[in-house]
C-alpha cells in the first residue's frame, strides 16, 4: 500500500490538495487505493462530513457514493449540485426528476411573459 495514502487515511481530515476535484476519476489509482479511499469516504459520509466524502468519491469515481452525496443535496434543496453528481454517477433514474423540475421552472418563466 502507498505509505502516503495510508498515513493520510489515519488522519481525521484529508488535506485539501490531496483530493482531485475535477469531473473525471483519477485513472492511475490502483484498485486497492480506490478501496481504501472509498472506505475513508464512507466513514466521512457517515460522520456527516459530506463535502470531504464528495471529494473522495469524485476522485475514485465511486458512483454509489456520488449518488448518496447527491441525495443529501436534494434533501437540502440543492438540486443543481445534486444533478452534477448524479450525472457523474451515471444515475439516470435520479436525474430525470431534476430535469423535469428544471423544465417546469423554465416553462413557468416563459408563460409569465
Amino acid at each position: 500500500m502507498n505509505k502516503k495514502i495510508h498515513s493520510l487515511l489515519k488522519e481525521k481530515e484529508l488535506p485539501e490538495g490531496f483530493i482531485k476535484v475535477t469531473d473525471q476519476p483519477v485513472l492511475n489509482l490502483s484498485s486497492e487505493q480506490k478501496v481504501i479511499l472509498n472506505r475513508k469516504g464512507n466513514i466521512l459520509f457517515n460522520e456527516g462530513n459530506i463535502e470531504a466524502a464528495r471529494r473522495i468519491y469524485i476522485t475514485t469515481g465511486y458512483s454509489d457514493g456520488l449518488s448518496r452525496v447527491a441525495d443529501k443535496y436534494v434533501e437540502s434543496k440543492q438540486e443543481i449540485k445534486a444533478l452534477k453528481l448524479y450525472l457523474l454517477a451515471h444515475n439516470e433514474r435520479k436525474t430525470a426528476p431534476i430535469y423535469e423540475k428544471i423544465a417546469k421552472s423554465i416553462s413557468m418563466l416563459i408563460q409569465d411573459d
